[in-house]
Protein backbone atom coordinates (compact mmCIF):
# COMPACT_ATOMS: atom_id res chain seq x y z
CA UNK A 1 0.00 0.00 0.00
CA UNK A 2 2.82 2.52 0.63
CA UNK A 3 4.23 1.90 -2.40
CA UNK A 4 1.02 3.62 -3.90
CA UNK A 5 0.62 6.34 -1.35
CA UNK A 6 0.77 9.81 -2.85
CA UNK A 7 4.09 11.85 -1.64
CA UNK A 8 3.38 14.04 1.69
CA UNK A 9 4.18 17.41 1.76
CA UNK A 10 4.56 18.53 5.11
CA UNK A 11 4.15 21.95 6.17
CA UNK A 12 3.60 23.89 9.51
CA UNK A 13 0.29 24.97 10.65
CA UNK A 14 0.79 27.73 13.72
CA UNK A 15 -1.83 30.30 15.14
CA UNK A 16 -0.02 32.94 12.67
CA UNK A 17 -1.03 30.68 9.53
CA UNK A 18 -4.42 30.80 10.86
CA UNK A 19 -4.88 33.99 11.71
CA UNK A 20 -3.03 35.46 8.73
CA UNK A 21 -6.63 33.69 6.72
CA UNK A 22 -9.31 34.53 9.68
CA UNK A 23 -8.23 38.13 10.36
CA UNK A 24 -8.06 39.50 6.75
CA UNK A 25 -11.66 37.79 6.01
CA UNK A 26 -12.89 38.68 9.10
CA UNK A 27 -12.23 42.48 8.11
CA UNK A 28 -13.46 41.42 4.86
CA UNK A 29 -16.39 41.00 5.65
CA UNK A 30 -17.40 43.40 8.21
CA UNK A 31 -17.28 45.91 5.10
CA UNK A 32 -20.97 44.19 3.97
CA UNK A 33 -23.10 45.18 6.70
CA UNK A 34 -21.20 48.73 6.21
CA UNK A 35 -22.85 48.24 2.53
CA UNK A 36 -25.57 48.15 3.91
CA UNK A 37 -25.90 50.53 6.38
CA UNK A 38 -25.32 52.85 3.74
CA UNK A 39 -27.28 52.01 1.12
CA UNK A 40 -30.43 51.96 3.12
CA UNK A 41 -29.14 55.59 4.76
CA UNK A 42 -28.83 57.05 0.99
CA UNK A 43 -32.32 55.91 0.41
CA UNK A 44 -33.59 57.22 3.65
CA UNK A 45 -32.06 60.40 3.15
CA UNK A 46 -34.53 61.05 -0.39
CA UNK A 47 -37.37 60.62 2.23
CA UNK A 48 -39.09 58.41 -0.14
CA UNK A 49 -40.68 55.71 2.13
CA UNK A 50 -41.66 53.79 -0.44
CA UNK A 51 -38.15 53.56 -1.95
CA UNK A 52 -36.79 52.38 1.39
CA UNK A 53 -39.24 49.72 1.25
CA UNK A 54 -38.86 48.33 -1.89
CA UNK A 55 -34.76 48.82 -1.25
CA UNK A 56 -35.48 46.58 1.58
CA UNK A 57 -36.96 43.92 -0.66
CA UNK A 58 -35.01 43.97 -3.34
CA UNK A 59 -31.75 43.42 -1.38
CA UNK A 60 -33.33 40.40 0.44
CA UNK A 61 -34.59 39.14 -3.04
CA UNK A 62 -30.35 39.29 -4.13
CA UNK A 63 -29.30 37.83 -0.47
CA UNK A 64 -31.84 35.01 -0.88
CA UNK A 65 -30.46 34.43 -4.25
CA UNK A 66 -26.89 34.90 -4.04
CA UNK A 67 -26.36 33.37 -0.53
CA UNK A 68 -27.76 29.71 -2.41
CA UNK A 69 -24.82 30.41 -4.87
CA UNK A 70 -22.71 30.50 -2.42
CA UNK A 71 -21.25 27.01 -3.14
CA UNK A 72 -19.19 28.65 -6.22
CA UNK A 73 -16.37 30.38 -3.44
CA UNK A 74 -16.71 27.44 -1.31
CA UNK A 75 -16.08 24.60 -3.61
CA UNK A 76 -13.18 26.65 -5.81
CA UNK A 77 -11.62 26.97 -2.03
CA UNK A 78 -11.70 23.48 -1.30
CA UNK A 79 -10.25 22.18 -5.16
CA UNK A 80 -7.99 24.86 -5.32
CA UNK A 81 -6.24 24.25 -1.69
CA UNK A 82 -5.67 20.67 -2.21
CA UNK A 83 -4.25 21.28 -5.78
CA UNK A 84 -1.83 24.01 -3.71
CA UNK A 85 -0.80 21.79 -0.81
CA UNK A 86 -0.22 18.88 -3.71
CA UNK A 87 1.96 21.68 -4.94
CA UNK A 88 0.15 21.08 -8.50
CA UNK A 89 0.13 24.69 -10.17
CA UNK A 90 -1.50 23.46 -13.29
CA UNK A 91 -4.60 21.79 -11.29
CA UNK A 92 -4.57 25.26 -9.53
CA UNK A 93 -5.03 27.38 -12.54
CA UNK A 94 -7.51 23.88 -13.55
CA UNK A 95 -9.62 24.65 -10.94
CA UNK A 96 -9.89 28.41 -11.28
CA UNK A 97 -10.78 28.23 -15.11
CA UNK A 98 -13.92 25.56 -14.50
CA UNK A 99 -15.02 27.58 -11.88
CA UNK A 100 -15.16 30.85 -14.02
CA UNK A 101 -16.81 28.88 -16.68
CA UNK A 102 -19.47 27.79 -14.01
CA UNK A 103 -19.85 31.15 -12.76
CA UNK A 104 -19.92 33.32 -15.97
CA UNK A 105 -22.78 30.54 -17.49
CA UNK A 106 -24.91 30.41 -13.83
CA UNK A 107 -24.74 34.10 -13.81
CA UNK A 108 -26.08 34.40 -18.29
CA UNK A 109 -28.59 31.96 -17.21
CA UNK A 110 -29.57 34.68 -13.91
CA UNK A 111 -29.70 37.26 -16.69
CA UNK A 112 -32.19 35.17 -18.95
CA UNK A 113 -33.92 34.38 -16.31
CA UNK A 114 -34.30 37.49 -14.71
CA UNK A 115 -38.33 38.63 -15.31
CA UNK A 116 -38.87 35.39 -14.28
CA UNK A 117 -37.17 35.97 -10.92
CA UNK A 118 -38.54 39.39 -10.33
CA UNK A 119 -42.29 38.38 -10.79
CA UNK A 120 -41.49 35.13 -8.19
CA UNK A 121 -39.57 37.49 -6.08
CA UNK A 122 -42.62 40.30 -6.30
CA UNK A 123 -45.28 37.73 -5.35
CA UNK A 124 -42.96 36.14 -2.65
CA UNK A 125 -42.78 39.55 -0.77
CA UNK A 126 -45.72 40.98 -1.88
CA UNK A 127 -45.06 44.67 -2.70
CA UNK A 128 -47.63 46.74 -3.97
CA UNK A 129 -47.72 49.92 -5.80
CA UNK A 130 -44.50 52.53 -5.23
CA UNK A 131 -42.85 50.00 -3.52
CA UNK A 132 -43.40 47.61 -6.14
CA UNK A 133 -41.97 50.01 -8.63
CA UNK A 134 -39.00 50.87 -6.77
CA UNK A 135 -38.50 47.15 -6.23
CA UNK A 136 -38.52 46.79 -9.89
CA UNK A 137 -36.09 49.88 -10.29
CA UNK A 138 -33.46 48.17 -7.94
CA UNK A 139 -33.77 44.40 -9.28
CA UNK A 140 -33.85 45.02 -12.82
CA UNK A 141 -30.37 47.44 -12.83
CA UNK A 142 -28.75 45.51 -10.17
CA UNK A 143 -28.99 41.59 -11.62
CA UNK A 144 -27.30 43.08 -14.27
CA UNK A 145 -23.94 42.15 -12.32
CA UNK A 146 -25.02 38.47 -12.01
CA UNK A 147 -22.20 37.19 -14.19
CA UNK A 148 -19.75 39.42 -12.01
CA UNK A 149 -21.05 39.04 -8.76
CA UNK A 150 -20.20 34.94 -9.13
CA UNK A 151 -16.89 35.51 -11.17
CA UNK A 152 -16.12 37.81 -7.62
CA UNK A 153 -17.22 34.44 -5.40
CA UNK A 154 -14.62 32.49 -7.83
CA UNK A 155 -11.98 34.67 -7.72
CA UNK A 156 -12.52 35.25 -4.29
CA UNK A 157 -12.24 31.35 -3.24
CA UNK A 158 -8.98 30.68 -5.54
CA UNK A 159 -7.34 33.20 -3.66
CA UNK A 160 -8.77 31.51 -0.56
CA UNK A 161 -7.69 28.68 -1.32
CA UNK A 162 -4.29 29.69 -2.06
CA UNK A 163 -4.00 30.74 1.19
CA UNK A 164 -3.58 34.60 0.60
CA UNK A 165 -5.93 36.31 2.97
CA UNK A 166 -4.90 40.02 2.27
CA UNK A 167 -5.49 39.35 -1.18
CA UNK A 168 -9.24 38.57 -0.08
CA UNK A 169 -9.53 41.47 2.23
CA UNK A 170 -8.01 43.80 -0.80
CA UNK A 171 -10.99 42.32 -3.46
CA UNK A 172 -13.62 42.34 -0.75
CA UNK A 173 -12.61 45.78 0.70
CA UNK A 174 -12.57 47.70 -3.12
CA UNK A 175 -16.11 45.36 -3.86
CA UNK A 176 -17.76 47.37 -1.19
CA UNK A 177 -15.55 50.67 -0.98
CA UNK A 178 -16.33 51.46 -4.32
CA UNK A 179 -19.89 50.71 -3.97
CA UNK A 180 -20.35 52.58 -0.96
CA UNK A 181 -18.53 55.65 -2.55
CA UNK A 182 -20.83 55.23 -6.08
CA UNK A 183 -24.15 54.35 -3.31
CA UNK A 184 -23.19 57.65 -2.06
CA UNK A 185 -22.41 59.92 -5.09
CA UNK A 186 -25.19 58.64 -7.17
CA UNK A 187 -27.28 58.47 -5.07
CA UNK A 188 -27.39 61.41 -3.68
CA UNK A 189 -25.11 63.41 -5.19
CA UNK A 190 -26.57 62.87 -8.31
CA UNK A 191 -30.05 62.81 -7.20
CA UNK A 192 -30.68 58.99 -8.85
CA UNK A 193 -32.29 57.58 -5.88
CA UNK A 194 -32.58 53.74 -5.43
CA UNK A 195 -30.90 53.71 -9.26
CA UNK A 196 -28.03 55.40 -8.07
CA UNK A 197 -27.60 52.42 -5.31
CA UNK A 198 -28.49 49.49 -7.70
CA UNK A 199 -25.74 51.14 -10.35
CA UNK A 200 -23.29 51.50 -7.70
CA UNK A 201 -23.56 47.53 -6.71
CA UNK A 202 -23.14 46.68 -10.49
CA UNK A 203 -19.99 49.21 -10.75
CA UNK A 204 -18.67 48.03 -7.52
CA UNK A 205 -18.70 44.56 -8.99
CA UNK A 206 -16.98 45.26 -12.51
CA UNK A 207 -14.10 47.07 -10.30
CA UNK A 208 -13.62 44.21 -8.43
CA UNK A 209 -13.87 41.75 -11.13
CA UNK A 210 -11.22 43.94 -13.02
CA UNK A 211 -8.71 44.01 -10.16
CA UNK A 212 -9.29 40.37 -9.16
CA UNK A 213 -8.09 39.03 -12.90
CA UNK A 214 -5.81 41.15 -13.19
CA UNK A 215 -4.09 39.78 -9.64
CA UNK A 216 -4.49 35.86 -10.41
CA UNK A 217 -3.81 36.03 -14.01
CA UNK A 218 -0.57 37.87 -13.69
CA UNK A 219 0.34 35.48 -10.81
CA UNK A 220 0.12 32.29 -13.49
CA UNK A 221 2.61 31.02 -15.22
CA UNK A 222 2.53 29.69 -18.55
CA UNK A 223 4.20 26.99 -18.67
CA UNK A 224 1.98 25.90 -15.74
CA UNK A 225 -1.50 26.25 -17.77
CA UNK A 226 -3.65 23.47 -18.45
CA UNK A 227 -4.85 22.43 -22.00
CA UNK A 228 -8.68 22.64 -22.63
CA UNK A 229 -8.99 19.04 -21.91
CA UNK A 230 -7.71 19.05 -19.00
CA UNK A 231 -10.25 21.99 -17.62
CA UNK A 232 -12.98 20.15 -19.38
CA UNK A 233 -12.20 16.97 -17.92
CA UNK A 234 -15.25 15.21 -16.89
CA UNK A 235 -14.07 13.00 -14.15
CA UNK A 236 -13.33 16.63 -12.36
CA UNK A 237 -16.17 18.23 -13.54
CA UNK A 238 -18.46 15.70 -11.98
CA UNK A 239 -16.57 16.39 -8.92
CA UNK A 240 -16.84 19.97 -9.07
CA UNK A 241 -20.74 19.35 -9.61
CA UNK A 242 -20.96 16.67 -7.12
CA UNK A 243 -19.66 19.12 -4.66
CA UNK A 244 -21.46 22.13 -5.52
CA UNK A 245 -24.94 19.92 -5.13
CA UNK A 246 -24.15 18.50 -1.90
CA UNK A 247 -23.21 22.62 -0.94
CA UNK A 248 -26.47 23.93 -2.45
CA UNK A 249 -28.74 21.61 -0.31
CA UNK A 250 -26.94 22.06 2.94
CA UNK A 251 -27.42 25.98 2.10
CA UNK A 252 -31.03 25.58 1.29
CA UNK A 253 -31.76 23.58 4.18
CA UNK A 254 -30.03 26.19 6.69
CA UNK A 255 -32.20 29.16 4.65
CA UNK A 256 -35.46 26.99 5.33
CA UNK A 257 -34.36 26.50 8.99
CA UNK A 258 -34.13 30.67 9.31
CA UNK A 259 -37.18 31.46 7.75
CA UNK A 260 -39.25 28.98 9.85
CA UNK A 261 -37.84 30.65 12.39
CA UNK A 262 -38.62 34.23 10.97
CA UNK A 263 -42.44 32.59 10.14
CA UNK A 264 -43.08 31.26 13.81
CA UNK A 265 -41.96 34.35 14.81
CA UNK A 266 -44.86 35.74 13.31
CA UNK A 267 -47.11 34.13 15.27
CA UNK A 268 -46.15 35.83 18.51
CA UNK A 269 -47.27 39.13 17.24
CA UNK A 270 -45.23 42.06 16.14
CA UNK A 271 -43.14 42.98 19.08
CA UNK A 272 -41.98 39.62 19.67
CA UNK A 273 -40.95 39.48 16.00
CA UNK A 274 -39.68 42.85 15.93
CA UNK A 275 -37.34 41.95 19.15
CA UNK A 276 -36.59 38.49 17.43
CA UNK A 277 -34.69 40.31 14.48
CA UNK A 278 -32.61 43.02 16.82
CA UNK A 279 -31.66 39.76 18.34
CA UNK A 280 -30.42 38.15 15.48
CA UNK A 281 -28.06 40.82 14.39
CA UNK A 282 -25.94 39.33 17.97
CA UNK A 283 -25.88 36.14 16.09
CA UNK A 284 -24.77 37.44 13.02
CA UNK A 285 -22.09 39.92 14.35
CA UNK A 286 -20.69 36.59 15.90
CA UNK A 287 -20.94 34.51 12.62
CA UNK A 288 -18.69 37.24 10.49
CA UNK A 289 -15.63 36.19 13.18
CA UNK A 290 -16.43 32.51 13.20
CA UNK A 291 -17.07 32.75 8.95
CA UNK A 292 -13.15 34.04 8.97
CA UNK A 293 -12.04 31.16 11.26
CA UNK A 294 -14.19 28.32 9.19
CA UNK A 295 -12.56 30.11 6.00
CA UNK A 296 -9.28 29.24 7.72
CA UNK A 297 -10.04 25.96 8.36
CA UNK A 298 -11.29 25.25 4.72
CA UNK A 299 -7.63 26.46 3.35
CA UNK A 300 -5.92 24.39 6.12
CA UNK A 301 -7.53 21.53 5.77
CA UNK A 302 -8.11 21.54 2.56
CA UNK A 303 -3.91 22.10 1.60
CA UNK A 304 -3.42 19.43 4.14
CA UNK A 305 -5.76 16.96 2.23
CA UNK A 306 -3.85 17.76 -0.93
CA UNK A 307 -0.55 17.64 1.14
CA UNK A 308 -1.20 14.02 2.38
CA UNK A 309 -0.23 15.44 5.69
CA UNK A 310 -2.59 14.21 8.72
CA UNK A 311 -0.72 15.86 11.31
CA UNK A 312 -1.49 19.09 9.65
CA UNK A 313 -4.98 18.36 9.16
CA UNK A 314 -5.18 17.79 12.63
CA UNK A 315 -3.32 20.69 13.96
CA UNK A 316 -5.61 23.30 11.89
CA UNK A 317 -8.74 21.51 13.57
CA UNK A 318 -7.47 22.18 16.79
CA UNK A 319 -5.89 25.64 15.97
CA UNK A 320 -9.34 26.64 14.71
CA UNK A 321 -11.53 25.09 17.40
CA UNK A 322 -9.58 27.17 20.19
CA UNK A 323 -9.89 30.52 18.23
CA UNK A 324 -13.47 29.91 17.16
CA UNK A 325 -14.66 29.11 21.06
CA UNK A 326 -12.06 31.22 22.55
CA UNK A 327 -14.04 34.45 20.18
CA UNK A 328 -17.38 32.96 21.12
CA UNK A 329 -17.10 33.04 24.68
CA UNK A 330 -16.15 36.50 24.66
CA UNK A 331 -19.44 37.37 22.09
CA UNK A 332 -21.39 35.82 24.63
CA UNK A 333 -20.30 36.85 27.73
CA UNK A 334 -20.12 40.18 26.03
CA UNK A 335 -23.71 40.06 25.11
CA UNK A 336 -25.19 39.37 28.59
CA UNK A 337 -23.17 42.34 29.78
CA UNK A 338 -23.62 44.95 27.16
CA UNK A 339 -26.38 43.42 25.54
CA UNK A 340 -28.91 45.79 27.00
CA UNK A 341 -26.74 48.90 26.02
CA UNK A 342 -27.03 47.20 22.11
CA UNK A 343 -30.55 46.69 22.19
CA UNK A 344 -31.08 50.47 23.23
CA UNK A 345 -29.28 51.59 19.97
CA UNK A 346 -30.92 49.39 17.35
CA UNK A 347 -34.48 50.07 18.61
CA UNK A 348 -36.26 52.99 20.34
CA UNK A 349 -39.48 51.25 21.01
CA UNK A 350 -40.03 50.67 24.53
CA UNK A 351 -42.10 47.26 24.38
CA UNK A 352 -39.57 45.91 21.55
CA UNK A 353 -36.77 46.50 24.15
CA UNK A 354 -38.59 44.88 26.91
CA UNK A 355 -39.23 42.19 24.96
CA UNK A 356 -35.64 41.76 23.54
CA UNK A 357 -33.82 42.03 27.10
CA UNK A 358 -36.14 38.24 28.02
CA UNK A 359 -34.99 36.65 25.32
CA UNK A 360 -31.37 38.40 25.02
CA UNK A 361 -29.34 35.29 26.79
CA UNK A 362 -30.89 32.75 24.11
CA UNK A 363 -29.34 35.07 21.83
CA UNK A 364 -25.90 35.42 23.19
CA UNK A 365 -25.74 31.86 23.48
CA UNK A 366 -25.80 31.51 19.74
CA UNK A 367 -22.06 32.46 19.54
CA UNK A 368 -21.38 29.32 21.62
CA UNK A 369 -23.82 26.86 20.20
CA UNK A 370 -23.21 28.00 16.81
CA UNK A 371 -19.05 27.69 16.93
CA UNK A 372 -18.81 24.05 16.11
CA UNK A 373 -20.85 24.64 13.67
CA UNK A 374 -19.00 27.07 11.59
CA UNK A 375 -15.26 25.23 12.38
CA UNK A 376 -17.42 21.97 11.24
CA UNK A 377 -18.50 23.27 8.02
CA UNK A 378 -15.13 25.01 6.80
CA UNK A 379 -13.59 21.47 7.80
CA UNK A 380 -16.12 19.52 5.78
CA UNK A 381 -15.72 21.80 3.01
CA UNK A 382 -11.86 21.95 2.79
CA UNK A 383 -11.96 18.48 2.70
CA UNK A 384 -14.30 17.93 0.25
CA UNK A 385 -16.65 15.97 2.48
CA UNK A 386 -19.63 17.68 1.14
CA UNK A 387 -21.75 14.28 1.41
CA UNK A 388 -21.50 13.86 4.94
CA UNK A 389 -21.79 17.52 5.67
CA UNK A 390 -25.21 17.80 3.76
CA UNK A 391 -26.74 14.92 5.29
CA UNK A 392 -25.30 15.71 9.03
CA UNK A 393 -27.25 19.41 8.07
CA UNK A 394 -30.30 17.07 6.75
CA UNK A 395 -30.26 15.61 10.34
CA UNK A 396 -29.94 18.53 12.58
CA UNK A 397 -32.50 20.07 10.21
CA UNK A 398 -34.98 16.99 11.06
CA UNK A 399 -33.71 17.41 15.10
CA UNK A 400 -34.90 21.16 14.95
CA UNK A 401 -38.32 20.26 13.67
CA UNK A 402 -38.83 18.19 16.43
CA UNK A 403 -37.53 20.92 18.71
CA UNK A 404 -40.11 23.18 17.47
CA UNK A 405 -43.35 20.51 17.82
CA UNK A 406 -41.90 19.94 21.21
CA UNK A 407 -40.35 23.78 22.95
CA UNK A 408 -42.56 26.08 20.69
CA UNK A 409 -45.92 25.14 22.50
CA UNK A 410 -44.51 24.50 25.91
CA UNK A 411 -42.29 27.58 25.89
CA UNK A 412 -43.56 29.95 23.36
CA UNK A 413 -40.49 32.34 21.56
CA UNK A 414 -38.84 31.23 25.10
CA UNK A 415 -39.15 27.85 23.27
CA UNK A 416 -38.17 29.28 19.69
CA UNK A 417 -35.12 30.17 20.41
CA UNK A 418 -33.84 27.28 22.37
CA UNK A 419 -34.81 25.32 19.41
CA UNK A 420 -32.28 27.61 17.05
CA UNK A 421 -29.46 26.72 19.79
CA UNK A 422 -30.30 23.05 19.82
CA UNK A 423 -30.16 23.46 15.76
CA UNK A 424 -26.67 25.33 15.90
CA UNK A 425 -25.25 22.42 18.25
CA UNK A 426 -26.94 19.32 16.36
CA UNK A 427 -24.91 20.67 13.28
CA UNK A 428 -21.56 20.79 14.67
CA UNK A 429 -21.93 17.73 16.92
CA UNK A 430 -23.08 15.83 14.23
CA UNK A 431 -20.18 16.79 11.66
CA UNK A 432 -17.87 15.76 14.86
CA UNK A 433 -19.01 12.48 15.12
CA UNK A 434 -18.37 11.93 11.68
CA UNK A 435 -14.40 14.09 11.59
CA UNK A 436 -12.61 10.78 12.95
CA UNK A 437 -14.00 8.14 11.01
CA UNK A 438 -13.89 10.22 7.46
CA UNK A 439 -9.83 11.24 9.08
CA UNK A 440 -9.31 7.21 8.72
CA UNK A 441 -10.79 6.81 5.61
CA UNK A 442 -9.41 9.95 3.63
CA UNK A 443 -5.73 9.49 5.16
CA UNK A 444 -5.77 5.35 5.22
CA UNK A 445 -3.36 5.00 2.25
CA UNK A 446 -0.52 6.79 4.25
CA UNK A 447 -0.86 5.11 7.51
Amino acid sequence: MSNTSPPSHPFNVTNRLVLSIAIPMTLGFLTTPLLGLTDTAVVGRTGVASALAGLAIGAALFDLLFSSLGFLRASTTALTAQAFGREDRKEQQAVFWRSIVLSVALGFCILVLSPLLLNAGLWLMGPEGEVAEATTTYFTIRILAGPLTLTNFTLLGFVLGRGQGKTGLLLQALLNGTNIVLSIYLGLTLGWGIAGVAWGTVIGEAVAVIAGLAIVLSGMHGADRPGLAEILDRSQLRRLFSINRDILIRSFTLLAAFTTMTRIGTTFGPVTLAANAVLMNIFLVAGYYLDGFANAAEQITGRAIGANYRPGFVQAVRLTAKWSFGLAAFTTAFFLLFGPAVIDVMTTAEEVRTAAYSYLPWAALTALTGALAFQMDGVFIGATWSREMRNMMLAAFAGYIVSLAVLVPAFGNHGLWAALNLFLAMRGLFLLLRLQPKLDQTFAESQ
